[in-house]
């Protein structure tokens, strides 16, 4: 979710613009000693699963006050600091997208003091983190977005424009549903944190049969995640070198089961990336790995109480407003201008922007392209290509993916008592991100559940949200 400066004008300077992916910090009730807790509300209730009660504490996720504690003892780089006050000229800056990585660039450009203006060829902000409503007032997605515990960047964006409120905690524990309503659970509840809640987990999965849990032990235990507990730095330069290395591979090479991948980790990884095991590389993986080894937080889950229009966007492009920033809807980028100088060095002169019929050239000090694969290879220049670094933008390839809302008569989740599935005066079921092994979609959610704002109505049941590749769409 990171933008791409593409050039900084004859004004100079340069920007510090952080990525969103990869960090932050919550936490529940019964975790490690030492970690503080920011409550607005929390009650006690109790949970029958599997025919054994466990007490568990449902906290809101006001995270104010505990923006530093991902980044204690974490690599370097992947917990940026806010920028330096910026002491050179104010410069007008243009940004192509108005997604995440858009916006967030925008705030920080504005604390600094600069002019911005933000390009969307859409009708709607938000690029894949995006919601509309349609014709008949139903709140659609461009994804289904559950926010983990280690998206320290993206948290602290939202606790800065006073949104961070508008998301829900869930149960720490990750939920398989499987062929005949079988529940698998992969549950990090424990009386202490990091690593011995992850340890408890997988050892307690009942996703796995004894013999792929003791294999999945074995490869885990001899992986650079061990080493992250002890030395952070090293184990992330460990990490980098798998690189070029499918996590398939890797995992069967250190004693990891095929059924293992099927089981649990193809669904995980179609989750991170929408693609499976055979194709992610090894990095990715034991990244995430890493962090929820050691960080109690990292692997506790959110979900936004709305939409993200309503409840994640909106308030982003709000507080860029208020602070002098300014929108463009359905203005498409449609050519860079460029130029070189007579020591032959290339710089941008101005942006073609189009909105139907219409037509400007924008120009200004520097320029942002914050756009998903596809749409930076139509964005910039083929000659560009004849420098490494733009010639390897090329090499990146998107992943085309579908996410379908499907609303039901019923609650579609609640597999204990079938009346209450039935009846639509409450909302029962599972309110938490939901995997599948053995469906043609990889993850799912009831959002009429888990973000009951926007999605849940009177006299109406379920409204699932799932996520596959396209070839589900061949198969409706």
């Amino acid at each position: 979710m990171a933008g791409l400066l593409l050039q900084v004008g004859r004004c100079g300077g340069t920007f510090s613009l952080s990525s969103l992916a990869f960090s932050s910090s919550a936490h529940v009730k019964g975790s490690s000693p030492g970690v503080r807790v920011s409550v607005s509300e929390q009650k006690d209730v109790e949970k029958q699963r599997s025919g054994s009660r466990c007490h568990v504490v449902q906290v809101s996720a006001s995270l104010q006050s505990m923006m530093s504690d991902m980044s204690r003892k974490a690599p370097k780089g992947l917990f940026p600091p806010e920028p330096e006050a910026y002491k050179g000229p104010k410069l007008k800056v243009a940004i192509i997208g108005a997604g995440l990585a858009g916006m967030s660039t925008a705030v920080e450009l504005l604390e600094q003091g600069h002019e911005v203006d933000i390009y969307e060829l859409r009708k709607f902000i938000g690029g894949k983190a995006g919601s509309f409503k349609d014709k008949n007032g139903n709140h659609i997605e461009m994804g289904l977005h559950v926010f983990f515990g280690c998206y320290n960047n993206l948290f602290r964006l939202l606790a800065k424009v006073g949104a961070d409120n508008n998301l829900l905690l869930k149960d720490h524990t990750h939920t398989f549903i499987n062929k005949g309503g079988d529940v698998g659970e992969l549950d990090f509840r424990f009386l202490v944190g990091a690593p011995l809640h992850g340890m408890k987990a997988f050892i307690a999965t009942n996703q796995l049969e004894p013999f792929d849990k003791v294999a999945n032990a074995v490869a885990l235990a001899t992986s650079p995640v061990v080493r992250a507990l002890v030395d952070p730095e090293g184990a992330m330069r460990d990490i980098l070198d798998l690189d070029k290395v499918s996590f398939s591979v890797w995992f069967i090479s250190h004693g990891g089961t095929r059924v293992s991948i099927k089981r649990m980790w193809d669904p995980i990884a179609y989750a991170l990336g929408f693609i499976d095991c055979d194709k992610i590389s090894a990095r990715c993986m034991l990244t995430i790995f890493s962090f929820f080894a050691t960080k109690t937080e990292a692997s506790v889950l959110r979900m936004l109480n709305g939409s993200p229009d309503e409840r994640l966007n909106g308030p982003i492009a709000k507080y860029i407003k208020e602070n002098g920033g300014r929108f463009h809807l359905r203005w498409g980028c449609r050519e860079v201008l460029y130029d070189r100088t007579s020591e032959g060095k290339t710089y941008v002169t101005g942006l073609v922007m189009t909105k139907a019929t219409e037509k400007q050239i924008v120009k200004a000090d520097a320029y942002v392209a914050a756009c998903d694969v596809p749409g930076i290879h139509r964005l910039l220049p083929k000659p560009w290509r004849e420098w490494e670094f733009f010639d390897n933008i090329y090499k990146l390839l998107g992943v085309p993916v579908v996410t379908v809302q499907l609303r039901f008569n019923g609650w579609v989740t609640e597999m204990q008592d079938l009346e209450a599935s039935r009846q639509l005066q409450r909302a029962v079921g599972l309110d938490n991100l939901l995997y599948s092994a053995d469906a043609d979609f990889s993850c799912f959610a009831d959002l009429a559940l888990t973000s009951p704002e926007d999605y849940f109505k009177e006299g109406e049941g379920s409204l699932i949200q799932l996520v596959s590749q396209s070839l589900f769409l061949f198969r409706l």
